[in-house]
């Protein structure tokens, strides 16, 4: 295939993410990225699309599937299941008197001023949420007994109704796990059929209605995405492939099939984590530690901030928002994951005019399935992709290499029906309408999720990756303020390859709720030495040895009398440990706030262990392939539309493939590869780096050079 290196260095390695559009595919060996491959994605049965990738990849690459020797997948199936609400019919027992704490919520308004507020509907209807007789306190002791008679005529008449899953939450199971282990006994004694998921096991902390929605999510998907892992493993082993494959995690971590399926909670930002990984490792490999990964697929875009060369990790996230950019509005699950905000816009976000008359994108997409309207495939609906081909960015005949012919009469003509007519516009004008529109709303998201983060975006090089970031970020940038676009070779695909930075790796937490001037030091390490067991046994048991693991322990501090605490790393075989952690969570504050804090005492809330094994060194870039040879990169000419040389200007295209280290590329200009397309604006500079990378430099209009698209 053009562009893939023909030999092969050591180990070989196959990375697959399922998107909302597509599932890609990469193939690594010890020098990085040798082959790639991009299919649409079948959203009814997931893992056939991996099976037909996989074995059309490596035929292509005349691989034999036995030579493989690891296999790193990631998925959209949990997020998935939760917003189309695909999960199992799922009851919930909880504590008698807190049953209805899924709808009470925090009874806290996102909106204050939203007569019409909407909150997303719970995942268990109250007819399926159930008081039970028992009682532990907050101290762990037990006030009432579990009645466990009750509990055997309920799962009874819960089976005669169908439900599939139970999710056990009890008041403070995180300080006493008893009555949940219990309860369990029971249900797996008279149901062995019935999936379970208990609190204290899920995520053991304070918090009760977290703690409960987060335990509701994992019961709900958890014979879903056990189904399809089983299926997955099925089919892998079916192709001839040594070993199952390993699970990206939200965490960014990987983990077996066995806990993935236990835990599939923790699966929910499992393909965007890849891209986040891949940012920071290109980060660290090219001395730019600090900077912002923006990925575009044809979904949705995603965008984290990378910090000393790693994604910032938060423990908070809520899946299913009412309203995408108002915190508060969706189910909230606490679990460890990469902190990114996801816009709804994506190359298959769909176009229109709203009830003011004005355009709008997204947040819904038209997918693979039917996709949009220049796909052939039966939609109707103009979309990003369809205005990104009328604007001359992508090649109708190339994309996909080739492999998958646009239509751009049938996108001219939606646009023009759907956009430009009833704006009363040209159909060129109503398109970059969508593209810029798109633009902007990205900036605009990713300025907050900045500043949110204590970051300033002005400045920060873009890293840009999926299958539209690349066409997009030019754009991105010049709207952020930043100057600098990296694009790394594969950008299309480049998720799938990040998952091969992830090292085997789980997260654990324990609630203690104490002023730390008051806890005592052996107990904090019997804490973190318990968890250390949990994560040593996990590993080892996914095939590590007791030498290769380490743990890194940190603490979520605040002052006493605050709502929300701080995440700080802690050393607690430091005779100094609490001197540390104060000075620690000083700077944090500082860094968060722009302020000192007030002089009060502080307390934790909860300690937390991220038990890992070795990182992989793996190498992201692609080899040079031998057929590669100066001179060659210029493929011909194409009109795209740039507005700022007055409309639609002739534009060189280049192969990407043959590209030399070394060349710049002046903008207007198009650099083009089988799974992504980077536009170079007027007034910008593409260099190419040894590695494969196309580093964007965004001139002012006044240090630019002529617009014609030449090679340097």
């Amino acid at each position: 295939m053009s562009g893939e290196s023909g030999h092969r260095s050591g180990r070989l390695g196959i990375g697959v993410d399922i998107g909302g559009t597509f599932t890609d595919m990469v193939v690594m060996d010890d020098s990085g990225i040798i082959h790639v491959g991009k299919l649409l994605t079948t959203p009814d049965e997931p893992a056939r699309a991996v099976e037909d990738l996989i074995r059309q990849t490596l035929g292509r690459a005349g691989i034999d599937p036995g030579d493989v020797s690891s296999f790193v997948h990631g998925t959209t199936l949990v997020t998935n299941a939760l917003i189309e609400r695909r999960g199992s019919r799922t009851a919930l027992l909880g504590t008698a008197g807190f049953s209805d704490i899924l709808e009470m919520a925090r009874e806290h308004r996102y909106d204050l001023y939203d007569l019409m507020l909407e909150m997303p509907d719970p995942l268990v209807p109250r007819w399926l949420r159930f008081d039970v007789p028992e009682r532990i306190l907050a101290d762990g002791s037990v006030l009432r007994e579990l009645d466990s008679a009750y509990v055997e005529q309920l799962v009874t008449e819960l089976v005669d109704h169908g439900v599939e899953a139970i999710a056990i939450a009890f008041l403070h199971s995180y300080k006493n796990p008893q009555h949940e282990e219990q309860a369990r006994r029971i249900i797996e004694r008279i149901a062995p059929h019935v999936r379970v998921s208990i609190s204290s096991e899920v995520v053991p902390e304070i918090r009760e209605y977290e703690r409960t929605s987060t335990t509701v999510v994992n019961a709900y998907v958890q014979r879903l995405v056990k189904q399809y892992l089983d299926d997955l493993k099925e089919r892998s082993a079916a192709l001839g492939l040594p070993r199952p494959p390993h699970i990206m995690l939200s965490n960014g971590g990987v983990a077996t099939l066995d806990t993935a399926g236990e835990f599939p909670v923790r699966m929910l930002e499992s393909g965007p984590a890849g891209g986040a990984l891949a940012a920071a490792a290109f980060g660290k490999a090219t001395g730019t530690p600090d900077l912002m990964a923006f990925d575009m697929g044809g979904t949705t875009a995603k965008l984290c901030m990378i910090e000393n060369g790693a994604p910032v990790v938060a423990h908070d996230f809520e899946v299913d928002r009412v309203y995408r950019m108002k915190p508060g509005s969706g189910i909230p699950v606490r679990i460890p994951v990469i902190d990114m905000i996801e816009i709804g816009v994506g190359g298959g976000s769909i176009a229109r005019i709203d009830a003011l008359g004005l355009l709008t994108v997204g947040p819904d997409s038209a997918g693979s399935v039917p996709g949009p309207v220049s796909y052939r495939r039966g939609g109707t609906e103009p979309t990003v992709t369809d205005a990104d081909l009328l604007l001359g960015y992508l090649d109708a005949a190339y994309f996909l290499g080739g492999e998958m012919e646009l239509d751009l009469e049938g996108a001219r003509s939606a646009i023009k029906k759907r956009i430009a007519d009833p704006l009363g516009v040209s159909v060129e004008e109503a398109a970059y309408g969508i593209h810029d529109s798109v633009n902007s709303s990205m900036a605009n998201a990713a300025r907050v999720h900045a500043i949110e983060q204590g970051k300033d975006p002005v400045g920060q090089p873009l890293f840009t990756s999926g299958g539209a970031g690349p066409v997009h970020g030019a754009g991105v940038a010049r709207a952020l303020g930043a100057t600098t676009v990296i694009c790394p070779a594969g950008a299309g695909v480049i998720s799938a390859a990040g998952f091969h930075t992830a090292p085997l790796a789980f997260d654990f937490v324990r609630s203690t709720h104490a002023a730390l001037d008051s806890i005592d030091g052996q107990t904090m390490r019997r804490e973190f030495a318990a968890m250390e067991a949990d994560g040593e046994k996990i590993l080892r048991d996914s095939g590590l040895r007791t030498a290769e693991i380490s743990h890194r322990h940190s603490a979520e501090v605040r002052y006493v009398g605050q709502g929300f605490e701080i995440l700080v790393p802690i050393s607690p075989e430091s005779d100094d440990w609490r001197a540390e952690l104060k000075e620690s969570y000083r700077r944090q504050y500082e860094l968060l706030y722009k302020r000192q804090g007030p002089d009060v005492p502080l307390e934790v809330l909860n300690w937390r262990v991220v038990s890992s094994g070795p990182a992989p060194a793996q190498s992201l870039r692609r080899p040079r392939n031998a057929g590669d040879k100066p001179g060659n990169a210029r493929k011909g000419t194409r009109s795209a539309y740039f507005p700022a040389l007055g409309g639609y200007h002739p534009t060189p295209v280049y192969d990407r493939y043959a590209l030399q280290p070394g060349t710049r590329v002046h903008g207007p200009a198009i650099v083009e590869e089988r799974e992504s397309t980077l536009v170079v604006p007027p007034d910008s500079e593409c260099v190419v780096e040894d590695d494969g990378t196309l580093v964007l430099h965004l001139l002012s209009p006044a240090h630019s050079t002529p617009q014609d698209g030449s090679l340097r």
